[in-house]
């Protein structure tokens, strides 16, 4: 009798053990599955891809930086070495996306740098028991924020130059841009910290980094309407100014910016407002750019509820983030502000590629971004238990993160295969696709050793 219930149990064992494993890898299946569609789900639709093809760049640059200094130095560059040494500076086989991209690298190497020497914004706070940044990093970021300010405005000449300029390089390029908006003020932040007497709290450089998104917003929101893209002066400016500062801060040291300006003025309040002053000195000239779009009949001719359509992703975030650190229990601005100004320029850009895509396009741009019931539900849920409230700021820097990360090489990858371009190569993609035929075709055919 004894046996009869062993062997019986036995069966029920291996039974319940076979059907764990039938349900693990149905599990299993069905998540590998559910990866694979999203990792190839596709933004751009036929609609999007037929407006690139009938897209014209148009853009206006009246800066006198830059029309008067930049560009004639970046055209000296250009035609130095095609008069003397063709491939002296950037040879032909350089493609122009890996140009943008290496700036944008450049950018993102001084914002790993201060993020490891000061993560928290007390490097030259002069607070006790904290350690300055050292002066090699203020070097490198002079250097490397210049650098990237050149590779912005040469990329565009390479691609004329080689005969690859098109819509997949604007938009690899404004994208990218729209990332640096939050990467360039963070980094100026480190040169004053959070000095009580000579600097801003962190809340306050919330504020500027988002005046900065919406400068940039709006010069993009411009284009959507008017058809033409109005260059900022500030960002000219901004690039000149940001290397001097690097520059000042690794010869003199942050000491050099703890003092006041005439009037009692302290030299990083100073800053703080000359940022916001050319922040809202772009606004009157952006409303006169699409009042005239609109008297003269030279823009989108859209109507007012589809012109202000991209502006309502943009002002739902801000609201949302602007209002967590001021309603937050735990005061998360204070604790962690570097990963609440990542997570907000992060979602910024990504909601800035998506009206650069409709513009480009010339499509109707969405007015609902998807993630923003998860931000509502998160930012609710860390104000009523605080406990969990950095965990939350994490997962969304992350999951906001990878999803950019995948709209971006989505969407350029659609972009390579609608127009037959490798977007690190001046090849084209059925050139390569031929040659590498060709190898395994004559390699099939050579006779084996």
């Amino acid at each position: 009798m004894a046996n009869i219930i062993m062997i019986l149990l036995n069966q029920h064992i291996t039974n319940l053990h076979c059907t764990v494993l039938r349900i693990f890898k149905y599990i299993i299946a069905i998540t590998m599955s559910v990866i694979e569609e999203i990792l190839s789900y596709k933004y751009l639709t036929k609609e999007h891809l037929d407006g690139f093809d009938h897209y014209k760049y148009s853009a206006r640059d009246t800066s006198p930086l830059s029309v008067y200094i930049m560009h004639p130095f970046w055209n000296w560059i250009v035609k130095l070495q095609m008069r003397h040494r063709p491939d002296m500076f950037f040879p032909r086989w350089l493609a122009p996306n890996l140009m943008t991209f290496l700036g944008f690298l450049c950018t993102a190497l001084n914002f790993i740098l201060l993020s490891y020497y000061d993560w928290n914004f007390y490097a030259s706070s002069k607070m006790p028991n904290t350690t300055p940044v050292p002066a090699w990093v203020w070097l490198c970021t002079a250097i490397n924020i210049f650098l990237a300010y050149t590779l912005d405005g040469i990329d565009g000449k390479q691609a004329r130059r080689i005969g690859l300029s098109g819509p997949l390089g604007e938009l690899f390029d404004h994208g990218l841009d729209s990332y640096t908006a939050v990467l360039i003020p963070t980094c100026l932040y480190s040169i004053f910290g959070r000095c009580i007497q000579y600097s801003v709290s962190p809340m306050r450089m919330y504020y500027v980094c988002w005046m900065v998104f919406f400068n940039f917003f709006l010069s993009h929101w411009e284009k959507y309407n008017t058809g033409v893209l109005f260059l900022p002066w500030g960002y000219d400016l901004s690039m000149w100014g940001s290397t001097a500062m690097y520059l000042t801060t690794w010869w003199f040291g942050f000491e050099f910016w703890k003092c006041d300006l005439p009037f009692g003025i302290p030299f990083g309040i100073a800053i703080e407002a000359l940022l916001h002053f050319s922040a809202f000195a772009n606004l009157p000239m952006v409303m006169i750019n699409v009042y005239n779009g609109y008297a003269h009949r030279t823009g989108k001719m859209r109507s007012f509820t589809e012109a202000v359509r991209p502006l309502w992703p943009v002002l739902v975030f801000m609201l949302l983030l602007l209002s967590w650190p001021i309603l937050s229990p735990s005061n998360i601005i204070e604790k962690d502000p570097r990963a609440l100004y990542m997570l907000s320029g992060t979602i910024f850009s990504n909601i800035s590629c998506r009206l650069i895509v409709a513009q480009m396009s010339n499509t109707r741009c969405e007015c609902f971004h998807w993630m923003t019931p998860l931000y509502v539900l998160c930012i609710a849920f860390s104000l009523w238990w605080p406990l969990f409230e950095r965990f939350l700021l994490y997962f969304l820097l992350l999951v906001t993160t990878l999803a950019h990360w995948h709209y971006g090489a989505s969407v350029v990858n659609q972009m390579c295969d609608h127009f037959n371009r490798i977007c690190f190569s001046v090849k084209k993609r059925n050139e390569v696709q031929m040659k590498t035929k060709n190898v395994e075709h004559n390699g099939a055919k050579s006779p084996s050793n």
